[in-house]
């Protein structure tokens, strides 16, 4: 009765799934070792996993797996084979004094601008800003403006009666 519990708390599904901890991995493949029920009903629900993974996936157009191979392929370091008759000869490129190149390889997810453009940004804002507050006033002008229309058309309405 117990090794139908721990298969219906779920823990086999966490396992499954990858989210299962440490600990539950653990106990997990113990008493898979132990007791054939539970290796048996890991197997069935990989299984069934695998079933659902093949019915909802979806074929990638032919020309993804074009684009993958090639990334393969140039990701894959080729041994210099070629003779030195066919290589291809280049003159030593010759570096003036005084000029450095220097590689700089960069994890940041933020961009860096010139300091005058910030300037220009900035005045962007402002702007925008003034501009937002000039539509509301209009906005709230043309509105104040409409309830006089139609409280002029009613005053118009009641005098011709």
């Amino acid at each position: 009765m117990v090794v139908k519990e721990y298969i219906e708390s779920g823990i086999l599904e966490t396992y499954v799934m990858g989210a299962a901890s440490e600990a539950e991995v653990k106990e997990l493949l113990y008493l898979k070792s132990r007791y054939p029920e539970i290796n048996l009903a890991l197997k069935e629900l990989e299984e069934d996993m695998e079933r659902i993974a093949q019915n909802m996936a979806m074929i990638p157009p032919p020309a993804v797996w074009d684009r993958i191979d090639e990334e393969i392929n140039d990701l894959i370091i080729a041994p210099d084979v070629a003779p030195e008759i066919f290589k291809k000869k280049t003159e030593p490129k010759t570096e003036k004094p005084g000029q450095q190149y220097i590689e700089v390889e960069s994890e940041s997810t933020h961009m860096k601008i010139h300091k005058n453009w910030r300037w220009v940004f900035a005045a962007v804002f402002v702007l925008g800003k003034i501009f937002l507050g000039f539509a509301i006033y209009f906005y709230l002008e043309n509105r104040q403006a409409q309830e006089r229309i139609q409280e002029l058309k009613t005053e118009v309405r009641q005098l011709r009666k």
